[in-house]
């Protein structure tokens, strides 16, 4: 923990295990498990919201197709036609 970016990674999170602790005060776990299951759902959750807008975007531009159907989530393919315009976006 020698250099200030991996000291603030620590803390960042240790906020993230005190975090968790304070949702399920009686949790306990490997170090193992504190990754795969207590940091990475925190990941996931404040990443869904990123995940959204990114899809929005996505939808705004016309570069993926939105297909819902009655009794599951919504789900998402690439619009076929915006072939030219996403290998543009790819190149950058």
């Amino acid at each position: 923990m020698g250099d200030g970016g991996s000291d603030a990674e620590s803390r960042e999170l240790a906020r993230t295990i005190l975090r968790y602790l304070e949702s399920f005060p009686r949790a306990k776990d490997t170090r193992e498990g504190i990754a795969q299951w207590w940091l990475l759902r925190e990941w996931s959750e404040r990443k869904l919201m990123d995940v959204q807008r990114a899809i929005d975007f996505l939808l705004s531009e016309g570069l993926i197709i939105e297909t819902r159907m009655e009794g599951v989530p919504p789900f998402y393919r690439v619009n076929p036609e915006k072939w030219e315009e996403i290998s543009k976006i790819l190149e950058d």
